[in-house]
């Protein structure tokens, strides 16, 4: 593997193409954890550990199952199984460790599944690091740390929003943007804010 290209890689997952402020993918859960701390750091925990995970497994099934049965139509539905059988994973974890937290992340928790930032990652690592049908060198190296960072850019972005509407608890919000509505505008000013590395060139 690539020196220079594992650090494009955590760069962008990071920050130039960041999954939730940049691609605008997993918002759902972003804009509803992101009023308590403990929420979102329990949230980035699963979801680094799912996409981590299915980033690893899903490059497997589509170099070992898919391509050689020539099968790729399947990859959605193989993929979302993947996804949830993880989710499923860490649902029965949390529950195990914390009722407490369980409840806390409520339906958000389930809705992993369906989170359209997991299952873009695990088509974005088939999409770069598969090529005429055959894997890339290094290219499972490479998944997996583009999972693991895109994961710990959705980190980065809810705890940064978990911070700031924190803040906002102490602040005169007007009655209209209470809620939901100050959240949007927010991401939309953090989103405005890491557009700013796009155009960014690692060496």
């Amino acid at each position: 593997m690539e020196v220079a290209k594992i650090l494009g890689i955590i760069i962008g997952a990071l920050f130039i193409q960041n999954f939730i402020l940049t691609r605008f993918l997993g918002l759902c859960s972003f804009i509803a954890l992101s009023k308590d701390l403990k929420a979102s750091l329990s949230m980035s925990a699963a979801v680094i550990f799912v996409i981590t995970c299915a980033s690893a497994l899903t490059w497997t099934i589509e170099k070992y199952i898919l391509i050689p049965f020539n099968i790729e139509f399947l990859r959605t539905v193989a993929f979302i199984l993947v996804i949830a059988f993880f989710v499923q994973l860490v649902e029965m974890i949390i529950l195990k460790l914390s009722a407490s937290v369980y409840r806390l992340l409520g339906v958000y928790l389930a809705l992993i599944t369906t989170n359209c930032a997991v299952f873009g990652v695990a088509v974005l690592n088939s999409d770069m690091f598969f090529k005429n049908g055959k894997a890339v060198q290094g290219s499972f190296g490479y998944s997996v740390i583009q999972g693991f960072f895109v994961g710990l850019g959705y980190s980065l972005a809810i705890l940064l929003m978990a911070g700031i509407r924190r803040r906002l608890e102490l602040a005169d919000i007007p009655r209209s943007l209470d809620g939901a509505g100050i959240g949007f505008v927010i991401a939309a000013l953090m989103s405005m804010a890491f557009m700013g590395f796009i155009g960014f060139k690692f060496f």
